[in-house]
């Protein structure tokens, strides 16, 4: 498909194997020696601006050159990508805007995406049954089960949206199945003859999305809202990003994995502070990794705060290319015009100029894992008892484990000093019976499309499995065991291998194909180690994914630790933390004999022989062919096509949003905050799994009660996003996560989740009950916060439940990216304390009324609001904020209320601008006239 702006640029003609191609090049933008100093990441977003938004080429050309200031870009990804639970708002929210449209007199069936967008459904399978060869298969027909109703939904859109496709469930991960089949690193548009190729570029409502990086497609994620605003032809706009490169140099040693190195990475990064920015890998030392070692470097880019993680095309993707599959005149398509554009990198290519340079010696790095609170919490194997005691002993016996120190050598080198040994109860347990140990590793999942689409880390996996099978070892009886794979390819290798077998054996049999475990998916627990946590016990989970925020991987453990694939293996074994991997037996095998790691770590030659007899192109070119297949189940499903959805008000899944009914037909004419209460005062880190509920619906939950209440069974309450259509349970989930900690409230009462005073403040109710109460008393609210609010990944709920809670405006010391943006995306302001300012320079105590000026015009830049805190004995403070708006059309999407409501907008037969905004459109985010945006 083509923009509506492609044909006003400039292009030559390219012939390739003698087919005829058009292009816009990039030696037309910039001599050839300054193209050479531009970093890759950014030779992708010139060509995409030159080719979709030449107004804004001057400016973009002109920071390039100057090396200094800022610019918007506004950047036109090809293609959007989304999964289940994000896209579920999504495709209800496109239905409600044909509604709302309809309503002011517009036409619904113009309200289409105007690029391609692929749903993968991912994101809803639980590993509720494990340990079983029929695991796999009940947990679909339950994923069916309970999600039939969100996937006929699903089925009504593919029927009703243009452009709109869908993977459906049990074929894999959303980034692993982009990777494998969906991505075609260069495009053809051939809307025109001869056809226009240009880089593949993407964004997608998942924060991993940049694993994609790995085969040089330039893509990011993004919140829900504004993946909507782009499938409506808004462009992703953003200031002109610092890129960070990263100069590889040195191999990594035997032994160590690609885990190992993104973790490390991971850590590094962190701390060097690249919060925004590009990453890009340089140096001899990048063609010493793999394309699945870099993938999982890239996947990690939230992690680190990187917006993304870029690795330019070269002989290692083309190889790439050709395993997964790919045709061989598209591959050579692909390597002709990224060699002609200054895209591919060779290892005689000039090193471009970077804004930062960080120094990464692959040689360093050593086996890690990462936790058992963040991913950036590096420690080598013979650190992890040692974190583990430090993090039960902390205060509340939920201490935060600091990252430790490089430890001492590989796995298969005994640290120095004494091991700790690990500590078992007094008796045998009598369920399992065997003393369970002190650090019981209660979840240990190779999951992940971090780890999962990386061949030799899985077959690594096996082969530990099997040698440890060969010593009589299997996962203790304690340790629920599952592996769920990011593509059916996975499978198909590792049986070629001859390894599915002694990963079943060892407790590992396959669960499902999907996010499961990582995403918070993981079940419930063995029932004998449920019992055991509620009566005081800390057991961990050991998982080979990405995030490990407590509570997220399962709500009864708030203790994980990231590993690679074959270490979950290795603390399935022992059982526990507090054995010292690099020291420590695994177990006795049946002679008495101790079993170490040392014993079962398979060689990287033995791994990588065995990955080449296994891995052919037909593995891919099968799966790819069938990726849109469904199950039976799936073809079972029903929908009509309706221009309009036949919204069911008795629904516990979708409903209509609240947000898009009701919706003015001009924009509001008062910006500014007024007579507000501050509802939250929250410290730093807070994440979006602290603000969106995640995980699974306790019934004796306000959501769960709920749902009860209306006649959802208690087995079927679900996951809470598995619920993201249904505004109600979402809002009266809002806050509940137990580490939110209301620093309004007295020390006594701030545990358990977030609670709030009423509006009267004569009592504390959760945070959904309370805002009520100043909803009824017709008062504005504010929540006030630390550092880095937001963090995590990007979903669009933690923003809306605070806008239909009431929260005109966020303060905080720092936002993260994509929850600033969201913010913005449903109208309610964020901003910026000064630099050395916080809210406890405020004084809060709650019973304050708060205004906040300056607001009534936003514009991009550094504007600055004054906030008003007049107390209860009428004595009045000022402090200055910075609203942080990145873009007009951030400016715009406020003007309006939000995008949905900016949007509904532009498809009435006249459009009305907003009070105060800048007049023509266009460039300046205003709506553009009559009419629905133009379709290539």
């Amino acid at each position: 498909m083509t923009g509506p702006n492609e044909a006003r640029a400039e292009t030559s003609a390219l012939d390739i194997g003698g087919s005829r191609y058009r292009y816009v090049p990039l030696e037309h933008l910039l001599t050839r020696r300054e193209l050479a100093a531009v970093p890759y990441s950014v030779r992708v977003l010139l060509e995409n601006v030159a080719r979709r938004a030449p107004e804004a080429l001057p400016d973009v050309v002109g920071r390039i050159r100057s090396g200094t200031g800022d610019c918007e870009v506004p950047f036109h990804p090809n293609r959007i990508m989304l999964h289940d639970t994000t896209c579920l708002p999504t495709l209800a929210d496109f239905a409600a805007l044909r509604d709302m449209v309809a309503e002011l007199g517009g036409d619904p069936a113009a309200v289409n995406p105007v690029i391609d967008a692929d749903l993968t459904v991912d994101h809803s399978v639980i590993a509720e049954a494990h340990g079983s060869a029929a695991a796999l298969e009940r947990n679909l027909r339950v994923d069916f089960e309970r999600n039939g109703e969100r996937y006929r939904f699903i089925k009504w859109a593919e029927r009703s949206l243009r452009g709109f496709r869908v993977v459906p469930p049990g074929k894999g991960i959303i980034h692993q199945v982009n990777m494998e089949t969906l991505a075609r690193v260069v495009w053809r548009d051939s809307a025109q003859a001869p056809p226009l190729l240009h880089p593949d570029a993407l964004v997608a409502t998942d924060s991993h999305t940049p694993m994609i990086n790995a085969i040089g497609v330039l893509g990011w994620g993004v919140g829900g809202l504004q993946a909507q605003a782009a499938l409506l032809g808004e462009p992703v706009l953003f200031g002109f990003p610092e890129v960070v490169g990263v100069h590889v140099s040195g191999r990594l040693r035997e032994g160590v994995t690609a885990t190992d190195l993104a973790l490390t990475l991971t850590e590094v990064l962190r701390g060097t502070g690249v919060v925004d920015a590009f990453v890009e890998f340089f140096g001899a030392g990048v063609d010493a990794l793999s394309l699945a070692d870099r993938a999982a470097v890239a996947n990690m880019a939230p992690e680190y705060g990187a917006t993304c993680t870029f690795f330019a095309y070269d002989d290692e993707v083309a190889d790439y290319l050709r395993l997964t599959g790919r045709d061989a005149e598209h591959r050579a398509v692909v390597d002709a015009y990224l060699a002609t554009q200054g895209l591919k990198r060779t290892p005689a290519s000039p090193v471009p100029d970077y804004d930062r340079i960080v120094e990464l010696d692959l040689a360093g790095v050593e086996p890690s894992l990462a936790g058992p609170h963040r991913p950036d919490q590096r420690l080598a194997v013979s650190q992890v008892p040692r974190s583990y005691r430090a993090a039960v002993a902390g205060p509340g016996g939920t201490g935060s484990s600091a990252p430790a120190e490089p430890g001492s050598g590989p796995a298969d080198a005994p640290a120095p000093g004494p091991a700790p040994a690990p500590a078992s109860s007094p008796a045998p347990d009598p369920v399992f019976g065997v003393p369970v140990p002190e650090g019981a590793v209660a979840i240990a999942a190779i999951t992940s499309c971090t780890n999962t689409a990386n061949p030799a880390l899985m077959i690594q996996a096996g082969l530990l499995a099997r040698r440890a099978r060969e010593r009589g070892l299997a996962a203790r009886p304690w340790v629920k065991a599952s592996l769920s794979p990011g593509s059916r390819v996975v499978t198909r290798y590792l049986e070629a291998a001859g390894l599915l077998e002694p990963l079943a054996e060892t407790g590992f049999h396959t669960v499902g194909f999907g996010c499961m475990t990582c995403i918070g998916n993981s079940g419930p627990l063995q029932p004998r180690m449920a019992e055991l946590v509620e009566a005081g016990a800390r057991p961990v989970a050991v998982l080979s994914g990405n995030r490990n925020f407590p509570g997220r991987v399962n709500p009864s453990v708030s203790l994980a630790y990231l590993a690679s694939p074959p270490l979950v293996v290795a603390y399935a074994l022992a059982g526990t933390v507090l054995c010292d991997l690099a020291a420590d037996p695994l177990g006795l095998d049946p002679q008495g004999r101790p079993v170490y790691l040392r014993d079962l770590w398979p060689g990287d030659r033995e791994v990588a022989k065995l990955a080449a007899s296994v891995l052919t192109p037909e593995m891919f070119q099968e799966n790819s062919a069938a990726i849109r297949e469904g199950t039976a189940q799936w073809r079972k499903l029903s929908a009509e096509g309706t221009t309009r959805f036949p919204w069911d008000p008795e629904s516990a899944y979708v409903r209509r949003p609240p947000y898009l009914t009701g919706v003015d037909p001009r924009p509001p004419r008062r910006l500014d905050v007024a007579d507000a209460r501050v509802l939250l005062w929250l410290g730093d880190d807070i994440t979006t799994d602290h603000i969106s509920p995640a995980g699974a619906i306790p019934p004796d939950s306000p959501a769960g009660r709920h749902l009860v209440a209306a006649g959802t069974p208690p087995r079927h309450l679900n996951q809470y996003s598995t619920r993201r259509s249904n505004h109600e349970v979402m809002l009266q989930g809002a806050f509940t996560n137990p580490a939110v900690a209301n620093l309004l409230l007295p020390p006594e009462a701030r545990g358990g989740g977030g609670r709030a005073y009423t509006a009267d403040r004569t009592r504390v109710e959760p945070v959904y009950a309370a805002a009520r109460t100043y909803r009824e008393a017709g008062l504005e609210l504010v929540v006030v916060a630390g550092r880095n609010y937001g963090a995590g990944s990007s979903r669009d709920w933690a923003a809306k439940a605070q806008a239909l809670l009431g929260v005109r405006a966020v303060v905080a010391e720092s936002f993260e990216r994509i929850h600033r943006a969201n913010l913005i995306g449903m109208g309610v302001f964020p901003l910026e304390f000064p630099p050395g300012r916080g809210a406890g320079d405020l004084g809060l105590t709650g019973e304050e009324a708060l205004s906040i000026t300056g607001l009534a015009d936003p514009r991009p830049g550094t504007a600055t609001a004054v906030l008003r805190v007049r107390r209860a004995d009428g004595s009045v403070a000022e402090t200055p904020l910075r609203l942080r708006i990145d873009s007009r059309h951030e400016a715009a999407y406020l003007r309006h209320g939000g995008t949905m409501p900016y949007v509904v907008r532009r498809f009435l037969p006249e459009a009305p601008e907003a009070g105060g905004a800048e007049k023509g459109g266009g460039a300046a985010g205003e709506p553009a006239g009559r009419g629905a945006p133009a379709r290539g």
